[in-house]
């Protein structure tokens, strides 16, 4: 990992509360994996992925439970090994989760869950009986998102998640991890993603599932966003421009006041287009704007800078693998599945 990858110290404070009593058990635990305590007072430290997932291990083997007392059944140390095992064996995708979901649905008591496939979109329900933390729920997708990716070999784009609690104090971390696209105070808690992805077929190797536990969670807690970058400036930039009035590339690099091949090689150096970006910023507002029932199709399309709506219908397609008919059936729907 590289000296970028970081997580809040406010994740670190959560991790604590759930399993540790403040004072010298605090402190001591946090010097053990190489976190200086006085992080705690400094809302804006971070700290390196590595050092919180010794955190995170450590934690989990004082208490024998790899979900921290978060539910009346402890996921003993050893389960996501073993749920990386049973899912490892299936052929795809769609089974790997299903076998993932039903041990981890037999081992917590409160957070049973089902896989739904709707069509183009796909979706993991929690049927919890009453709302939880957010770092519970935050806590439960990354192992279920982080196991999907590594089985499939790919990152699984998430389209939405809801939760069914209020929005915590601090969001940034949990939206670089799973998604732009978090919704709080919700009828029920979902994860949402392109049903396409079910079908990829799952590929590892003992060897691989080895390498995989070693660097677990930090491994798949990191999905590092700078802030300063010039991809995010730009992005940000566009966020705030109808789309029809986005520059090209010569007009953006003169705006910015370097050479259009200054601009494609910084943004290369950063692993970026300027044609990915603005895909990008159109499917975030997409997304949103697909949530607001009286927002029609035609709107989203010119709002977006479409020529027609069968344009951004194969464009939200190609962006995230859904028909976007399919997501909004789905994000606005408030019927509960079935117990």
């Amino acid at each position: 990992m590289s000296e970028k990858d970081t997580i809040s110290i406010h994740l670190v404070r959560e991790a604590l509360l759930q399993s540790c009593a403040p004072g010298a058990p605090t402190v001591e635990a946090l010097s053990k994996v190489g976190i200086d305590p006085a992080l705690l007072e400094q809302p804006d430290a971070r700290v390196p992925a590595a050092a919180y997932a010794r955190l995170w291990r450590l934690l989990a083997r004082r208490r024998d439970d790899e979900f921290f007392g978060m539910d009346p059944r402890a996921l003993k140390s050893g389960s996501l090994a073993f749920l990386c095992r049973a899912a490892m064996a299936q052929p795809n995708l769609a089974a790997g989760l299903e076998t993932g979901l039903g041990f981890l649905s037999l081992m917590l008591e409160h957070m049973p869950a089902q896989l739904i496939r709707q069509q183009s979109v796909a979706e993991i329900v929690l049927l919890e009986p009453e709302p939880k933390r957010a770092f519970t729920y935050f806590t439960y997708w990354m192992i279920v998102h982080g196991v999907a990716c590594w089985l499939a070999g790919r990152r699984i784009p998430i389209l939405a998640i809801e939760l069914r609690c209020p929005p915590p104090e601090f969001c940034d971390d949990y939206r670089v991890v799973f998604s732009d696209n978090l919704r709080f105070d919700r009828p029920r808690t979902r994860m949402i993603f392109s049903a396409d992805c079910l079908d990829l077929p799952v590929k590892r190797s003992p060897e691989e599932l080895k390498r995989f536990l070693a660097h677990a969670p930090a491994n798949i807690l990191v999905k590092y966003r700078d802030p300063t970058s010039l991809a995010n400036r730009i992005k940000n930039d566009l966020r705030h421009m109808p789309a029809d009035t986005w520059p090209e590339t010569e007009g953006l690099a003169a705006n910015l006041c370097i050479s259009a091949s200054t601009l494609r090689r910084r943004l290369a150096d950063e692993g970026q287009t300027y044609q990915g970006l603005k895909d990008s910023v159109r499917k975030e507002l997409a997304i949103v704007w697909l949530a607001e029932a009286d927002i029609s199709f035609v709107e989203i399309a010119a709002r977006l800078g479409f020529a027609d709506v069968s344009s951004f219908y194969k464009a939200f397609r190609k962006w995230s693998g859904s028909n976007p008919g399919h997501y909004r059936s789905l994000i606005l729907s408030d019927a509960l599945p079935p117990l």
